[in-house]
C-alpha cells in the first residue's frame, strides 16, 4: 500500500505548431503516440501505445484535453 503517489511532471510542447497524434500501422495494429508539426507535416515519436491505459498516460504527461487524432 502506498501513502504516497508519485506526482507525473507536466511536460509541455508547442500548441502553436505542432497537434497530438496516434500513428497506427495497418499492418499489425501498432500504435505510436507524437506530436505532428502543422506546418511540415514531421511526425515525431514520443511513446509506444499497447493499451488505453499508455494512451491515458501519454495524455496526462502532456495535459492534453481534447481528442487524439488516430492516423494510418
Amino acid at each position: 500500500m502506498r501513502l504516497f503517489k508519485k506526482k507525473t511532471k507536466v511536460m509541455i510542447y508547442d500548441k502553436g505548431n505542432k497537434k497530438p497524434v496516434v500513428k497506427s500501422s495497418i499492418c499489425n495494429g501498432e500504435q505510436i503516440a507524437g506530436f505532428k508539426d502543422i506546418h511540415t507535416g514531421k511526425f515525431e515519436e514520443i511513446m509506444l501505445i499497447r493499451s488505453q491505459s499508455d494512451l491515458d498516460k501519454f495524455k496526462t504527461m502532456y495535459a492534453i484535453e481534447e481528442e487524439i487524432v488516430k492516423e494510418y
